[in-house]
């Protein structure tokens, strides 16, 4: 059955190019980014993982671990991360799990059999703290990830957790968020000393409220 937004993400153990692991323990109490590639060695998914490592400093702020996965054996993901590390100029620390058995692939949906009956697709699953699904992206083979929206998507995730507030369409971090519509004006007022614009009762903006003045 196919996950959806919400539901617990299935916890697995695995072999990975860091050593074996299991999921809920590697992710501890923080988030996690899971996502997934057709094959090792092909380019596409060469430059994702070059650019998931040029982020760590970026994931690392937002308390995020990252965790690959691919249906190749460990031993060609190896020799894969050397590529990419020489290609890429970056230093890949995060795993790459080995998943030859599909195990991961089939707890996630990651093979969509009118896509290939073998390979998995291009997905990309935001997991919170309570273990939860929050978000999932599926692109097609060809097409590379844009992670600076899985940032902003991530950076959108940790706010709506931590305040009553939703982030509006293109929105970028450091703009003005929007005030959920369970909070009154009046509750929103005293909760966002910063301030509240009122466009319309149900469409109330606020400054971002975990940035200093």
């Amino acid at each position: 059955m196919s996950l959806r937004l919400g539901d617990i993400a299935p916890n697995f153990q695995a072999q990975t190019t860091a050593g074996d692991i299991d999921f809920y323990e590697y992710l501890g109490t923080g988030w996690g980014i899971l996502f997934s590639h057709p094959a090792d060695y092909t380019p596409v998914c060469t430059t994702e993982l070059g650019r998931t490592a040029a982020l760590s400093t970026e994931f690392a702020k937002r308390n995020t671990k990252v965790l690959a996965v691919s249906v190749d054996p460990l031993d060609k993901h190896k020799g894969w991360v050397n590529d990419i590390n020489e290609t890429q100029h970056v230093d890949v620390q995060f795993p790459i799990i080995a998943d030859e058995n599909r195990v991961v692939a089939g707890l996630y949906d990651m093979i969509h059999p009118n896509a290939s009956e073998t390979f998995t697709v291009r997905s990309l699953f935001i997991i919170g703290p309570d273990k939860k699904v929050k978000l999932m992206i599926t692109y097609p083979a060809s097409t590379g990830r844009n992670f600076n929206e899985v940032l902003r998507v991530l950076d959108s995730l940790q706010l709506t957790a931590n305040y009553s507030v939703a982030t509006p369409a293109d929105w970028k971090h450091g703009e003005d968020v929007i005030v959920v519509p369970a909070v009154s004006t009046e509750a929103a007022i005293e909760k966002f000393p910063k301030g509240v614009t009122i466009v319309k009762p149900y469409l109330r903006y606020t400054p971002q409220p975990d940035l200093e003045d």
